[in-house]
């Protein structure tokens, strides 16, 4: 009986890190265009739009996948996709401050 070894390679990313839109495209393994339509729909901001090549920051990869995900999984369109992005993010804010008023452990 034979042993089969699988090799799991990756990068550690700092969220304060930035990436080119070329660096963003192989981390989430898609073509450029989908993450310019993402920039378009708003669901990705550069950082600085102006610049060329624009340059993301590294919580981008975050949002990027799970934009990602949504699509794939549930099929939603990229203006749906940035409703649920949006309601994900005031979640997030209220939880926090909840956390700060001591309401939530």
């Amino acid at each position: 009986m034979s042993t089969q070894l699988s090799v799991i390679a990756g990068v550690l990313l700092d969220e304060s890190s930035d990436l080119t839109l070329e660096e963003l495209s192989r981390a989430c393994g898609v073509e450029r265009r989908v993450l310019v339509a993402m920039v378009e729909e708003g669901l990705l901001e550069p950082v600085d739009r102006s610049l060329a090549p624009w340059r993301f920051r590294g919580s981008a990869l975050r949002r990027a996948r799970t934009a990602l995900r949504l699509q794939r999984d549930l099929e939603v369109n990229l203006a749906g996709t940035a409703m649920i992005l949006e309601l994900l993010d005031e979640i997030d804010r209220l939880e926090r401050r909840l956390h700060r008023l001591g309401v939530v452990p």
